[in-house]
């Protein structure tokens, strides 16, 4: 068999492998959040309140001041159980960042799945992939940090 026929006979075997994978079913859905400084703006109805922070520390003193009515007053975030994908990008915050969901309380956390990373510096933004069930979850960074803002998942 010469090169030609075998090229064309790796077309014809691998279109149908394509269409398979095109057809593999739907894609995770998507939330995309965006940190900047001390907050998370979609959880905050888009609100940035103008934060300046050169450090952790920084926000750990401006959410002493105000996290827990920010908290109440943000948007929480109703899926159904299934894959997800958080789509978390650092919108100008001077130092790395991370992402964590788990669940709201300590019982929740031993049974809820939960997911975590870092490395989200200036600019960057990171995927991060989980599947959920039914309860009572909230999302933060503890790099930047953020407060705990309430994600719940219902049947």
């Amino acid at each position: 068999m010469d090169l030609r026929k075998i090229l064309i006979a790796g077309l014809v075997l691998a279109a149908p492998v394509a269409s398979l994978l095109a057809q593999s079913g739907p894609k995770s859905p998507l939330i995309e959040l965006t940190q900047i400084p001390c907050q998370f703006l979609e959880s905050e109805d888009g609100r940035d309140r103008g934060f300046k922070a050169a450090a952790a520390k920084d926000c750990e003193a401006i959410n002493a001041r105000g996290g827990r009515q920010r908290v109440a007053e943000s948007k929480t975030i109703e899926l159904r159980p299934g894959k997800y994908i958080f789509r978390v990008t650092n919108k100008n915050v001077p130092y790395e960042l991370g992402f964590w969901v788990r669940g709201e309380s300590l019982v929740d956390r031993a049974r809820l799945p939960s997911v975590s990373g870092g490395g989200l510096t200036s600019g960057k933004t990171q995927d991060y992939a989980i599947e959920l069930k039914a309860g009572n979850y909230v999302y933060s960074c503890p790099l930047n940090p953020t407060p705990d803002y309430k994600l719940v998942v219902r049947n």
